[in-house]
């Protein structure tokens, strides 16, 4: 570890305590972008990475709200807003029980240079609570997001921090926010993205992340002249990121072969057809499921349990071209990343919010695989959120074919920029680029506003 990045991370941890996921997501940033700050600098004498990794505010809130029952229930809800140098705050909102400071900490300092990379006027933050949507009626969802809103309304705004939704905060939980900002505020606003088209949201919305992510891999592809036509395909996870990931793979002519959920993950050697995806977002988007009930319609695929007694994730052992982790952080370790390898996988596209643990990262780079990390590959989503924040500002609906010409093209750009700031001879190093490219778009604006 660079003599730097060892003292700028002791002072981190100093400062920030038992908070890892948001140490991993900092010494990430920082080991791409410190050796560009010693050739450039002037952002050494504004202080730009210690002002960076320190949000702009924090706000840690109670959230009572009375279940079936008749219990009174009690959550602890969150929003982090890091950097508004670029513009307002925006980040989505996550319910599970593993929410913590750490782990928005982590999505939030993210999520400001992935917003930046957009090219769009987007700061970043990141919110939710630890409350666990699954299994809860829809009078429970909605009595707990009242009570959310009771206290979030006082920090958001459409000029001010734009909430999207996450990890179980999907339409269901937008409607019964909005509803509630809507009559405490008494005006109809674009403060939330992932709205329902009928009412102020976007097409591509629910497909933007999972499509942004094969895009990115389509261009990372075109840089060894060639396509997807006919690559196998792993892709885990299965709520929206991942369904439209293979959507778009089978569009593209690809062959996706895996679902996955937290029960375990489904293998079809056959490949996932049209017929097979709309039975699982049928499985999952209505009827709430479990993937495992694949293997009973279609019954020439493999489900395998989860076992916590391995090592590794079985999904990532299989032959495959591609991989599309779209579950959640650290989904990918050290010898996931290695069986990967070992099994022909030349490209990751990152679905989701950091999936692969530093040394899955380092296992792709010294491959020199085509390796796009999530605030890159995984920027279609808030990119269409921002293309849904300009729709709502100008009272307008764009048709669903002029959004996803302009998320392809933002996606583009996004990889262009991965290229300028990544080249490194013949390899073009991803995540250095990602990282860079960010990095100086919000650093030239803190620099420009002056000391704030």
């Amino acid at each position: 570890m660079n003599s730097e990045v060892m003292n700028f991370m002791n002072t981190l941890k100093a400062h920030n305590p038992n908070e890892p996921e948001f140490h991993q997501a900092v010494y990430e940033f920082i080991s791409s972008v410190m050796p560009f700050i010693e050739k450039n600098p002037q952002y050494r004498k504004y202080k730009i990475l210690e002002r960076m990794v320190e949000p702009e505010r924090v706000i840690i809130f109670r959230i009572p709200w009375v279940d079936d029952q008749g219990e009174i229930q009690v959550n602890r809800g969150f929003r982090v807003e890091v950097n508004s140098a670029i513009g307002p705050f925006k980040g989505g909102l996550r319910l599970h029980p593993s929410v913590n400071l750490s782990v928005l900490k982590f999505l939030g300092f993210e999520q400001v240079y992935k917003n930046a990379l957009t090219g769009l006027p987007m700061g970043g933050g990141k919110g939710g609570s630890d409350f666990d949507p699954k299994g809860k009626s829809d009078n429970e969802v909605m009595r707990f997001c009242q009570s959310f809103m009771l206290e979030l309304f006082r920090y958001i705004g459409p000029n001010t921090d734009i909430p999207a939704g996450d990890i179980g905060f999907g339409a269901r939980e937008v409607g019964y926010c909005f509803g509630m900002y809507k009559k405490i505020m008494n005006e109809f606003t674009g403060v939330f993205t992932g709205k329902s088209t009928d009412w102020g949201g976007s097409f591509i919305r629910p497909e933007a992340t999972g499509y942004g992510s094969v895009y990115f891999a389509q261009e990372m592809l075109k840089t060894r002249s060639e396509n997807l036509d006919k690559k196998i395909c792993l892709v885990s996870a299965s709520g929206n990121v991942a369904q439209y990931t293979v959507e778009k793979l089978i569009q593209l002519g690809a062959k996706p072969v895996t679902f996955s959920d937290s029960d375990g993950y489904i293998y079809d050697e056959s490949g996932i057809n049209k017929e097979k995806l709309d039975f699982v977002m049928h499985l999952k988007n209505v009827c709430r499921g479990r993937i495992k009930e694949y293997t009973e319609k279609f019954r020439d695929a493999i489900y395998t349990p989860v076992d916590k007694t391995l090592d590794h994730n079985p999904l990532w052992n299989h032959k495959a071209d591609c991989a599309f982790p779209c579950a959640t952080q650290n989904e990918i370790n050290k010898k996931d990343a290695l069986n990967l390898l070992q099994n022909g996988v030349y490209l990751v596209s990152e679905g989701a919010n950091m999936p692969t643990t530093p040394e899955g990262v380092h296992q792709f780079l010294a491959a020199k695989i085509l390796y796009g990390p999530g605030k890159a590959a995984n920027a279609g989503g808030v990119a269409v959120s921002g293309l849904e924040m300009s729709q709502n500002s100008q009272r307008l609906s764009w048709e669903r074919a002029e959004v996803d010409r302009r998320l392809h093209q933002i996606m583009q750009k996004i990889h262009n920029q991965c290229v300028k700031y990544g080249k490194e001879g013949n390899f073009t190093h991803y995540v250095n680029g990602a990282n860079i490219a960010g990095f100086v778009r919000v650093a030239n604006a803190m620099i420009d506003q002056g000391i704030v």
